[in-house]
């Protein structure tokens, strides 16, 4: 297969861990006889700080040509000082809506090497391994808003309509199937009109999958729930602003926020990122967690292009650098760790020595 990527490295520690992720998806194309072609094009404010726009019409065209997109980070402290609409999170949001991606997939799993930099216990959190998916494209984040600071009155509004409800709802009963064929679909259907439409609407479409369990969740017991037990949760649908929060909350029981990827898939080109932001205060150290980008790697193998196999192979040549107890900064307290190149380098290396006799690797 040719795989063909339109990079977006992005700002701050964006570049270092898209480049240790290529290095990682050139091992693995290596080894199963696949080619890459990239293509990089420049977002964020590594684009806008000169007077320039955050989402540039060739990196946009570039993106929309491409098989898929791996975007590192976008972001900078220097970028509140200027005009909204050159600020590198517009040029975000603007891509994922011109790109049409409308569910966003966060996986949070419990690496057995990791579990105990969880705040939970090792015996609570063992086992985890849920993703979720959450609507991405509606709600309250795209709603009629007003702010009028000198009467102290601010406004938004949760809109969504049975369309949006039901696309979103299907990516997560098609991927339950795929794996453990449960989904828990969270809502505030007791106080929220939106929500009850919400939850009408996944009942509605579930009766098209008989094979998959679901049940209903209030996003407050959902949130205590994923502290009791996230053992539990398989497949977690949510709306856009309830997504936003308890994926936030699941990545911190997996110890490091650097350990996780995130897709934006169902458009017209799907968009890969790790879920860290840009850290320009770690930027050029060399000690940034290239996993997240990694692992989104991995994602978009299995999501866009097909390749479980190949996906397969790089979780478990992440899984083994971590049994060998090789560590980022972020996952150690100690002083003996892998900077960011090195980390990626190892999980490059674990692909080639698992690659199959007679595949072509370094």
């Amino acid at each position: 297969m040719r795989i063909e990527l339109a990079v977006l490295p992005g700002d701050g520690i964006g570049p270092e861990v898209t480049a240790g992720a290529l290095r990682v998806l050139d091992a693995v194309a290596r080894s199963a006889g696949h080619t890459v072609e990239v293509r990089e094009y420049p977002v964020g404010w590594a684009s806008a700080r000169d007077g320039g726009d955050p989402l540039p019409q060739a990196t946009l065209d570039g993106c929309l040509a491409a098989g898929a997109v791996l975007l590192g980070a976008v972001g900078h402290p220097d970028a509140d000082r200027v005009d909204p609409e050159r600020r590198p999170e517009r040029g975000l949001l603007r891509l994922r809506r011109e790109l049409g991606c409308f569910a966003n997939l966060r996986p949070a799993m419990a690496w057995d090497a990791l579990v105990d930099l969880s705040p939970l216990r090792p015996a609570v959190l063992r086992g985890t391994d849920l993703i979720f998916v959450r609507e991405l494209s509606s709600g309250i984040y795209y709603g009629e808003s007003s702010f009028d600071q000198q009467r102290g009155v601010a406004r938004s509004t949760m809109e969504y309509t049975r369309d949006q409800i039901e696309r979103v709802t299907r990516v997560a009963f098609d991927l339950a199937r795929q794996r453990r064929r449960s989904v828990v679909s969270v809502d505030k259907a007791n106080v929220l009109a939106p929500s009850r439409l919400w939850r009408s609407t996944v009942d509605a479409l579930a009766a098209e999958y008989p094979d998959v369990s679901l049940r209903h969740m209030l996003v407050d017991r959902a949130a205590m729930e994923l502290v009791l037990d996230p053992r539990q949760f398989d497949v977690v649908l949510t709306g856009n602003l309830f997504g936003d929060i308890l994926s936030d909350q699941a990545a911190a029981l997996t110890g490091s926020l650097g350990t996780l990827a995130s897709a934006s898939i169902g458009g017209r080109v799907d968009l890969y990122e790790p879920v860290h932001g840009s850290a320009p205060d770690i930027a050029g150290l060399g000690v940034a967690n290239p996993m997240g980008a990694i692992l989104s790697v991995g994602l978009m193998l299995r999501h866009t292009f097909g390749l479980e196999a190949e996906a397969a192979a790089l979780e478990e040549a992440v899984r083994s650098v971590l049994a060998r107890g090789l560590r980022t900064r972020d996952l150690t307290g100690g002083d003996e760790w892998l900077g960011c190149g090195a980390f990626a380098d190892e999980i490059a290396r674990a692909v080639a020595l698992a690659a199959p006799a007679g595949a072509e690797a370094d």
